[in-house]
């Protein structure tokens, strides 16, 4: 019995492995600034990361606001719900959505009111990637194109 226990827990945690290490979302991403344009006063993710987290995906950014060091983590599923994002001044919950293989779709919320919605496209070679969002910030609205180069 405790054979097949094991040999169960293995088959679902190489299932899980399998379905991430497919994501091309998943890895360390470094933000290609040359390529990338921000309103004034955006968050510059300079590093971002998505790891598995059990069955979850883990998400966090490295980066700076006004001169700030500015570091967010995010764990959840890419399924459109709401989840609890810690370190970010401007959302306290995150939604990732799937739409196709190579694309995910984000709305940030703070206090339950939409601050951010956007788009994340790796390109068809897994090599970069495009982050385009928009929103409403406290100080003005804004618009960014982040570029991120796989590492």
């Amino acid at each position: 019995m405790r054979t097949r226990t094991a040999l169960a827990s293995l088959a679902v945690f190489a299932a899980a492995a399998l379905c991430f290490a497919a994501d091309p979302n998943m890895g360390t991403w470094k933000l290609n600034e040359a390529k990338s344009k921000f309103s004034p006063g955006a968050t510059k993710n300079t590093t971002v990361i998505y790891a598995p987290s059990g069955e979850m995906v883990k998400v966090t950014t490295v980066g700076n606001r006004d001169g700030k060091a500015v570091t967010t983590e995010w764990t959840g599923r890419f399924d459109g719900k709401d989840y609890p994002v810690k370190g970010d001044p401007t959302s306290d919950t995150r939604a990732y959505k799937v739409v196709d293989d190579h694309t995910l779709d984000l709305t940030a919320k703070k206090d339950g009111k939409v601050t951010l919605t956007g788009k994340i496209v790796v390109a068809a070679d897994g090599k970069s990637r495009t982050v385009t969002t928009a929103g409403v910030d406290p100080k003005a609205p804004m618009a960014n194109v982040s570029v991120y180069d796989k590492q």
